[in-house]
């Protein structure tokens, strides 16, 4: 792949994740993108980024062994991170503590605001963590659904520190 197919899907997805994750100035900078080797096909509007990848976005960071970038009328419509495991961190709003997510598959839909989390899923911000095989996570409304109803899937695991009485954590 030429550096100037390289460097349009980069400028490409700068401009079509602009709606993205995070902070509201998040959205505003433009995404980076570093692997080992890089492809598209501009048939199928598909971008492939493989080999320690790492991505960035104002305060959002990915990283994964491969992350597969699905465009649709030149915007994103799908972004798929895997790795063992694939890492996802975000600061979700101004004075709020960083959100870290991971699993082996994650998946965001930046049109609905929606991060999945699947197989050996686990998220965390400050003190509180949920474990399952499958999370949600609503960036919009900072709403995290974990499990799924009716399904075989393992039981969710969750951990939220008391406060002590004078307001600090507990240890």
């Amino acid at each position: 792949m030429s550096l100037k197919r390289i460097l349009l899907i980069n400028i490409l997805l700068v401009l079509t994740v602009g709606q993205a994750w995070g902070l509201a100035s998040d959205a505003d900078q433009p995404i980076n993108i570093d692997s080992d080797s890089a492809t598209y096909d501009e048939k199928q509007q598909v971008s492939t980024y493989v080999g320690h990848v790492h991505a960035t976005q104002g305060s959002i960071k990915v990283e994964g062994d491969k992350l597969v970038v699905y465009l649709k009328d030149g915007n994103v419509s799908k972004m798929v991170t895997t790795g063992q495991p694939s890492h996802f961190r975000q600061i979700p709003a101004e004075g709020k503590e960083e959100m870290v997510g991971e699993g082996l598959v994650n998946e965001y839909y930046p049109d609905q605001n929606l991060l999945i989390f699947m197989h050996k899923a686990s998220v965390r911000q400050g003190d509180a963590k949920q474990s399952s095989e499958y999370i949600q996570y609503d960036t919009k409304n900072s709403l995290l659904k974990a499990g799924e109803p009716n399904s075989n899937s393992t039981r969710v695991h969750s951990v939220i520190k008391p406060k002590s009485k004078d307001g600090s954590k507990a240890k």
